[in-house]
């Protein structure tokens, strides 16, 4: 299996399983990998582009380490994903939340995020805000919500301390 920006990181850990152990060495951030519900769900449908944002990395600087790691050449600059312009902070998330969640908390539980906000958010009224708050950007938590048609913004209000903002229309 070749490691892309796209590859999906159950995908990558069931072809290398080896990988998991320098993942984690990569970033402590990557130990929620050993989540038996994480690994379940949200490894499912994260891609190494997702993975890369919540550690920190480039999408390019971490595939090729995962390349190197896996005997694979590295890929060139051409291979790199798009990156999507920064939004400006929407004033719509001044608004109280709704609902407050705290990903890590729910991870702790063994819960999954994606499907505890997801439940929370079909509860909401049109215009109200569900705020997910965590330790590290839940990067395919905002794809899968933005799919959905969902307004999302996070930002990181401090070191390592992310808050996540969905608004239902």
């Amino acid at each position: 299996m070749e490691i892309t920006p796209k590859t999906k990181v159950n995908d990558l850990l069931t072809a290398y399983p080896e990988l998991e152990a320098f993942l984690i060495e990569l970033n402590p951030k990557y130990k929620k990998l050993k989540n038996p519900i994480l690994r379940r769900t949200v490894a499912k449908i994260a891609t190494l582009t997702q993975v890369a944002k919540i550690g920190g990395y480039e999408t390019l600087e971490l595939v090729n380490l995962l390349r190197n790691e896996a005997g694979q050449p590295p890929l060139g600059e051409e291979a790199a994903p798009k990156e999507e312009e920064v939004n400006k902070t929407p004033t719509w998330i001044s608004a109280q939340p709704a609902v407050v969640l705290n990903a890590n908390t729910l991870l702790d539980e063994e819960k999954n995020p994606l499907a505890e906000a997801s439940m929370a958010l079909k509860k909401l009224k049109s215009g109200e805000i569900l705020l997910i708050e965590s330790d590290f950007m839940p990067a395919p938590l905002i794809d899968t919500f933005k799919e959905q048609g969902y307004e999302v913004y996070s930002a990181e209000s401090s070191e390592g301390r992310f808050f996540t903002y969905v608004k239902k229309g």
